[in-house]
């Protein structure tokens, strides 16, 4: 890390997917207003894998990285990061509505644009719009949203493409003349970004949380899904989101990568992980933390804390031979 990363001795300091102007600078920025951590220091890393090794040595007390997007669906590389290497747990979440623009240097026009140039998630979220206004254009990836702008910027070296899609912000952080607002195939898309760290305590519980974990498949056959499923369903816990990752050791090995609604110390949550791990002896804790939006979590009838308490005092009673309660 670069003596400007370190910053202000004893400042926190907290990562990002940068240069400037990303979506996940965003995330980052209100996650620490939301926080009162407005004046940590904010340190940009040039991907996500990046982010997360300066949390695992050290150097960041926390990055922010994008998790999952309304239209791509979840974010490989932070799925694969968070599934390997030294465990981290996800300490808050932050929802950012994700709308790009098509800018370039000034002077340029639309119709000199030969290849574009953008992160390969937003690539995706605007494929249709570029075969509709720009179907000659090629593309080149590039590592994040703003990367790109920040290769257009007044100074740079020839970049080898004439626009990019990134946010307006990252536009006029590098001084670029907008072509076209509302770049998109799906109006009102968002992305969800995590706040990841080292291990600690789950924050406390506040009936509007979410619950994610990495569950190894240890073998293959038949109702292996089946069986993680029932262990949520059988429990009144809904899943939020379920993707499959290659564990990359073999080929048709599979983790699988689960939000559940609610917090480890709900009940019906803890007893579907304890199920889950029977069936997964391997399973990575991500984390308990209360949900950006601040959604409630509906608790079915039978599910709830006291539910469970009933039952274990009727079986306790049971096994002592005594008067069920």
């Amino acid at each position: 890390m670069s003596p400007e990363a370190k910053g202000r001795p004893g400042a926190r300091r907290y990562g990002y997917l940068g240069p400037e102007g990303t979506f996940t600078d965003a995330a980052l920025a209100g996650a620490l207003a939301a926080r009162g951590e407005g004046g940590a220091e904010k340190v940009a890393t040039p991907s996500v894998d990046a982010a997360l090794a300066a949390v695992r040595a050290g150097d960041l007390d926390a990055a922010m990285v994008p998790m999952e997007n309304s239209v791509e669906g979840g974010v490989a590389a932070t799925l694969d990061g968070l599934a390997g290497g030294d465990p981290l747990v996800v300490l808050a979440e932050a929802l950012v509505p994700v709308s790009f623009v098509l800018a370039a240097r000034p002077g340029t026009r639309a119709e000199d644009v030969r290849v574009v140039s953008t992160h390969t998630h937003a690539h995706a979220q605007c494929r249709g719009w570029l075969a509709a206004h720009l179907p000659a254009a090629g593309y080149v990836p590039s590592a994040s949203t703003a990367a790109a702008a920040a290769g257009l910027a007044e100074g740079a070296p020839a970049p080898g493409y004439e626009a990019a899609l990134c946010a307006e912000v990252a536009a006029e952080r590098y001084g670029l003349q907008v072509l076209a607002r509302d770049v998109g195939d799906t109006a009102g898309a968002v992305t969800r970004f995590v706040l990841v760290g080292r291990p600690t305590a789950p924050p406390p519980r506040t009936g509007a949380d979410r619950t994610s974990v990495v569950a190894f498949q240890p073998e293959d056959h038949p109702g292996m899904l089946l069986e993680i499923l029932e262990q949520f369903a059988s429990r009144g816990v809904n899943l939020t989101r379920i993707e499959s990752r290659p564990t990359g050791d073999a080929l048709g090995r599979y983790c699988f990568a689960i939000d559940a609604e609610g917090h480890v110390e709900d009940a019906r949550v803890a007893e579907a992980l304890l199920g889950l791990h029977r069936f997964c002896p391997q399973v990575r804790f991500l984390g308990s933390y209360p949900r950006a939006d601040a959604r409630p979590v509906p608790v079915r009838p039978g599910t709830g804390d006291a539910d469970f308490t009933a039952a274990r005092a009727w079986l306790d009673a049971v096994r002592r031979g005594a008067p069920p309660p």
